[in-house]
């Protein structure tokens, strides 16, 4: 059996619900066994000020955490957050292990299923950076990122409720109104629940009338189908 690495802490509310939904998914295959997982756990706000301050230093301290899982022997890695994606393309070749990445899983669905302009919602500098409507384009869809004043927004609900699992209901019918008026505003076909602490404000698949790409349950499926082969 091959055995998964999880770099985890960003923040600790996803990780707990990732380990939870692969044993989910593994055990509608094989209810008789678990897998092996090692999770490594980092700190969230550390990771938080070295993705605003200095990217080769998040680069290095998730490296740090990668060779760790490579040294209690997992076969392979994930970074069950969105916004560490955003080094991934300098972190992948370093890697000692093969990393999933949770932006490309995402693209794939998105694809199959005919989306050609999703909104991106999650952290700040998620929203502003590259990563998604770079891995996006090559699939032929158009990323919308929210404007300034809803990435504020949306950046200080992540940052200040969801990342200390906060979960409240004003809130998920605050970002329900807001996916809404863009429904409205930029004709959006879907939502990229761009961090994966959204999905446990916004578990319903479908928000507003806008179909839902939910990342961690897109990342875990991968996981689980690496995991099984």
């Amino acid at each position: 059996m091959k055995s998964l690495g999880i770099v985890g802490g960003l923040g600790p509310e996803s990780t707990i619900d990732y380990y939870r939904r692969i044993l989910e998914a593994w055990k509608k295959h094989d209810p008789s066994s678990a897998p092996s997982i090692v999770i490594d756990s980092l700190d969230v706000q550390r990771g938080l000020r070295l993705v605003e301050t200095d990217r080769p230093a998040l680069t290095e301290y998730l490296l740090g955490s990668l060779r760790r899982l490579a040294g209690a022997g997992v076969d392979f890695a994930a970074m069950t957050a969105n916004t560490p994606h955003i080094v991934f393309d300098e972190l992948a070749p370093r890697s000692p292990v093969p990393l999933i990445s949770i932006v490309e899983v995402c693209a794939e669905d998105a694809r199959r299923r005919s989306m050609r302009q999703p909104l991106l919602i999650g952290t700040r500098f998620t929203m502003e950076a590259r990563f998604y409507p770079a891995v996006f384009e090559r699939y032929g869809i158009r990323v919308v990122v929210p404007n300034d004043a809803d990435r504020a927004w949306i950046h200080d609900r992540y940052v200040n409720q969801l990342l200390k699992g906060d979960f409240r209901e004003e809130t998920r019918r605050e970002f329900t109104a807001l996916v809404g008026r863009l429904r409205d505003e930029e004709v959006i076909d879907g939502v990229i629940l761009g961090g994966t602490e959204l999905p446990l404000l916004l578990p319903e698949p479908v928000i507003a009338g806008v179909p839902a790409l939910d990342t961690t349950a897109l990342h875990v499926a991968a996981i689980v189908e690496h995991l099984r082969a």
